[in-house]
């Protein structure tokens, strides 16, 4: 008997990979959109957890469907994703209506309203792992939108294959390859406009006109292999990115114990360090801590900016007496006694 076409035994082998850990009978949920790159995910995910991702040992998958209300019949397309998920075998399918309309502009406030509702479906369900769909495509599609906005190493990074409880088995697959295991199984993909605009159309999204228009243009001009380049360059630079984050963490350790006096600080000090500790690290390291502790005094981490950072920095290697950095939060940066204390502001001059 001849073996499933070679594209859906790697899909296969992807989510089998991905989920080696879980511990045999847990239940995965499948994200599903109803577009290719998900529809095959669920279809690969149904027949691993039916067969066990080792030999016998069997998981429960499920899926969770979110409607985001930003199209007209988002509704139906939501209904129609997971009568798709039940024939694949997925079992429970939820579909999970949000509010798009928070921060961020219209692609940020999804993203938000997404991860949100799946993290809240994880928990209800007492799911061990949240399986999505992103293609090296997308993490290429990433990583050039980064370097166009001269995003750091972290973002440059990309997306990670596994972050808690979300776990992405299809990162090293291309997005052809999705669409032939759909067509391999028979299956009907939706195809979101958005992701298609028409040549030009500035009021689309910025992804969609990298993805059609400028990803295309790089192709022709450097020759294939540009978006497989860049999801490259993602993996190497997420390695440098964790040992440096490993590192701010030490120093952030250090700092916070090498606090001159040694004494315990009253709750709502926020985070305090050593400035003297601060100053001996790398730049690179020190930056990263400043921006983990910025992030830890609460400041959201998506609106540090270098700036920001630099401003904090400067408190500790170019102190000349000025006064005390804000930072978004609002949270406020300033330095006394040999102290470096960030906290978030509760009263106007505080």
């Amino acid at each position: 008997m001849a073996g499933p076409a070679p594209v859906v035994a790697a899909a296969r082998t992807a989510v089998t990979r991905a989920l080696d850990d879980v511990p045999a009978g847990s239940l995965v949920l499948v994200a599903c959109s109803g577009g290719a790159d998900s529809l095959a995910l669920g279809a690969a995910t149904a027949f691993v957890a039916a067969r066990g991702s080792r030999g016998s040992r069997a998981l429960r998958a499920g899926a969770v469907v979110v409607d985001h209300g930003l199209q007209p019949g988002s509704a139906e397309v939501a209904a129609a994703a997971a009568d798709a998920c039940r024939a694949l075998g997925l079992d429970p399918v939820e579909v999970v209506r949000v509010d798009a309309g928070g921060p961020g502009g219209p692609e940020g406030a999804a993203r938000d309203a997404r991860y949100a509702a799946l993290a809240a479906a994880a928990e209800r369900l007492g799911a061990a792992a949240v399986l999505l769909g992103h293609t090296l495509d997308d993490q290429a599609e990433g990583v050039l939108l980064g370097l166009a906005r001269g995003s750091g190493a972290r973002s440059l990074a990309g997306m990670a294959t596994r972050r808690g409880l979300l776990r992405r088995p299809f990162l090293g697959l291309r997005r052809t390859d999705t669409e032939a295991v759909c067509a391999a199984h028979g299956l009907t993909p939706w195809h979101d406009p958005t992701n298609a605009p028409a040549p030009g159309d500035r009021a689309a999204p910025v992804r969609s006109r990298v993805r059609g228009e400028a990803l295309p243009v790089l192709e022709d001009v450097l020759g294939p292999g540009v978006a497989v380049a860049l999801a490259r360059t993602a993996a190497l630079l997420r390695e440098d990115a964790d040992a440096l984050d490993a590192l701010a963490a030490e120093l952030l350790a250090d700092a916070a114990r090498d606090t001159p006096g040694g004494e315990p600080h009253h709750p709502g000090a926020g985070v305090v360090l050593d400035v003297a500790t601060l100053a001996r690290a790398l730049p690179a390291v020190r930056r990263r801590a400043l921006r983990q502790a910025a992030a830890r005094a609460g400041s959201p981490p998506g609106s540090l900016t270098r700036a920001h950072v630099l401003a904090v920095d400067a408190l500790v290697t170019a102190w000349h007496g000025q006064g005390p950095a804000d930072l978004p939060g609002p949270v406020v940066a300033s330095r006394a006694c040999g102290r470096l204390r960030l906290h978030p502001r509760t009263h106007e001059g505080e």
